[in-house]
């Protein structure tokens, strides 16, 4: 009884048996089907003998045919048009397209962020009702082939994270590549996140990837950094040499003189470019106030906390915002790790500045009078906050290469000296808030004087922590390589010949007029 009952052996089509003149079913991929006269069998026939019986039998003078014939007649008979579906059976479903679904359903909700039982709990029924009410036909088959459990789900991504690994990985064990490393806290624990750039010989360009995300073991220290990064790449595979440049914030365990991270790293490979993030940088010198704007900017703060950080206050600020006939209603937090919050928050408060302080004289006299006084420190902070946040995003662009960085930031730099000779002569062009409150003669000479001030510690601080980008130099022939002679250039002599090859290529000289400078090289 046992034997009687056990279940009966499905055979499974190999690539081989295309050399018996048989393919898979287009119906049901267990059962064959000839090529030649297109007939399908039964699973028991998915034996090599039997079909090469058939093949000798039925068509003999075909038998001694080599398997690219079959390979040319099988491409034939898949491309005639509506093959497929002739001899799909009436409600046949396509498992195979089901599986690949599957995947690219996990693939979106691992992008979005969401939690692995949105498949089973919100995919599933939604298609469900598709199904059945718009086609009016039963979703049972359909979801059979779909399957989109929290495990399943889980298990898809972990196998599409460990392929894109996998791929990246192999590149980078032969390609040169910059790294940038960030350290950050998040609860009681320390990751370091690895971000590479590398040019990628099968994608033919210049490509920015996640590496990884690993939990520091221990201290977050230089030494720790850099032992983490030694063992992802000797666990990969990747040799440590093929780094040429690593970027990271100012942090002692990064850049420490004795043991920090970059120092560590130049010890092992001697020729690493050791670069302090630009953005970095960028947000420090953002954060140099003078003492009275610091102050200006904490009343600024406390007042949006204490409208936005309560719901009541919240709610009734909205009302007053609607009835004032306001184009916003909700003012915005500052958040300190997020750099593009502050400016943000500080031109939101201006534009809401007159319903602020309406709101704040009934709710907080107090702080209603603190924030009158501070109110031209708060629109020169909004001003120059909204410039930096400019060049912010500007920065984060994509594909945006060193040199690119070097002309935004050395650019800035010296439009703070135009800046401070337009306020010098109290002109507000470049200040389009000031300029608001200029119109009706509120601006101070002594505001004019901390304007000018705080712009030139600004100017002075630009100086020293680019100090490297000013002093760097970028080869004409780089910039501008059909430009430039070769004789005339100071090229290595390693690449003068291919060089002058390369000014005579025409196509070439179109990609360059068509393509950004990374893109091009």
């Amino acid at each position: 009884m046992a034997s009687a009952d056990a279940k009966k052996k499905c055979r499974q089509y190999s690539q081989e048996y295309l050399k018996f003149d048989f393919i898979p079913s287009f119906s049901n991929e267990t059962m064959p089907m000839c090529l030649l006269c297109q007939k399908v069998f039964t699973n028991d026939a998915m034996k090599p003998s039997k079909m090469k019986d058939h093949l000798e039998r039925v068509h003999p003078d075909k038998k001694n045919k080599d398997v690219e014939f079959f390979k040319v007649l099988k491409e034939k008979i898949r491309n005639q048009p509506n093959l497929k579906s002739f001899f799909k059976a009436p409600g046949t479903v396509d498992c195979e397209g089901g599986l690949k679904a599957s995947y690219t359903i996990s693939l979106n909700i691992a992008k979005k962020a969401q939690s692995y039982t949105i498949g089973e709990e919100i995919v599933i029924p939604a298609i469900k009702e598709v199904i059945e009410t718009v086609m009016k036909k039963d979703s049972e088959p359909v979801l059979k082939c779909i399957p989109l459990s929290a495990k399943t789900v889980q298990r898809r991504i972990d196998e599409m994270t460990s392929d894109v690994e996998k791929i990246l990985v192999s590149e980078l064990q032969h390609s040169k590549f910059s790294i940038q490393l960030d350290e950050s806290a998040f609860g009681c624990s320390n990751v370091l996140m690895a971000y590479v750039r590398y040019y990628s010989q099968s994608l033919k360009c210049i490509v920015d990837e996640f590496l990884f995300a690993n939990y520091l073991k221990g201290d977050a220290k230089g030494e720790t950094i850099f032992r983490s990064l030694e063992d992802y790449l000797k666990e990969h595979n990747v040799p440590l040499r093929n780094i040429t440049a690593v970027a990271t914030d100012g942090a002692p365990a990064m850049v420490g003189r004795y043991r920090g991270f970059a120092t560590l790293l130049k010890e092992t490979v001697p020729d690493v470019r050791a670069v302090h993030c630009v953005l970095h940088r960028h947000h420090l010198v953002a954060k140099n106030l003078s003492g009275e704007l610091h102050a200006a900017l904490k009343v600024c703060i406390k007042a949006v906390n204490k409208i936005k950080g309560q719901p009541l206050n919240s709610r009734l600020f909205a009302t007053l915002c609607e009835k004032n006939d306001e184009t916003f209603n909700q003012l915005l937090f500052h958040t300190e790790v997020r750099w593009l919050s502050r400016g943000d928050c500080l031109q939101r408060l201006v534009d809401l500045y007159h319903s602020t302080v309406e709101f704040l004289a009934d709710v907080d006299q107090t702080l209603c009078e603190e924030l009158k006084k501070c109110k031209n420190h708060l629109f020169y902070l909004a001003d120059l906050y909204s410039k930096f946040n400019e060049i912010q995003k500007r920065l984060q662009g994509k594909d945006v290469t060193i040199i690119q960085a070097r002309t935004l930031l050395i650019g800035f730099q010296a439009k703070i000296g135009l800046f401070k000779s337009f306020l010098a002569r109290r002109d507000f062009k470049y200040f389009s808030n000031l300029q608001k409150l200029e119109e009706g003669a509120d601006v101070s000479d002594r505001d004019l004087e901390i304007y000018i001030n705080h712009l030139e510690k600004l100017e002075e601080d630009f100086k020293i922590r680019f100090e490297d980008l000013e002093s760097m130099t970028v080869p004409d022939w780089i910039i501008a390589p059909f430009d430039i002679e070769t004789g005339n250039a100071n090229i290595e002599f390693s690449l003068q010949e291919e060089h002058v090859e390369m000014s005579a290529d025409l196509e070439a000289k179109l990609l360059f007029k068509h393509k950004s400078l990374s893109e091009f090289w």
